[in-house]
């Protein structure tokens, strides 16, 4: 069995390799709820699986993405990364955001984004 953080560490390496989607069918639940900030969070794998299909689809150019910090609880995984990309209605974005997961199981289960709009 992995650790949480071999799981992040691989998790992060596949977002980094282009396969964002391939690391969220391995490792979020089917149940997973994610949430921006302190919008009104999505809930089950399907409706997110359409919000990040929605997202990658919406990025016109991908200038870079690198996890800056990483750290590991119990149960809890927190990455601090940084993005730069150019999306069709947000326009240029280069900004850090904190991701923070919560697992049971070995899968994520609630994943909340921070960063400033």
């Amino acid at each position: 069995m992995s650790t949480l953080l071999e799981k992040i560490s691989d998790l992060n390496d596949l977002v980094l390799q282009g396969k964002a989607m391939e690391a969220f069918e391995r490792y979020y639940h089917e149940d997973v709820v994610m949430q921006e900030n302190e919008t009104k969070p999505t809930v089950g794998k399907a409706a997110n699986r359409r919000r990040e299909e929605e997202f990658f689809a919406a990025i016109t150019e991908f200038r870079g993405a690198k996890p800056l910090k990483v750290a590991v609880g119990e149960s809890v995984t927190m990455v601090e990364w940084h993005y730069d990309y150019t999306h069709k209605d947000w326009g240029t974005r280069n900004y850090t955001q904190i991701s923070v997961q919560e697992w049971r199981n070995g899968q994520i289960v609630l994943e909340k984004f921070y960063y400033g709009v």
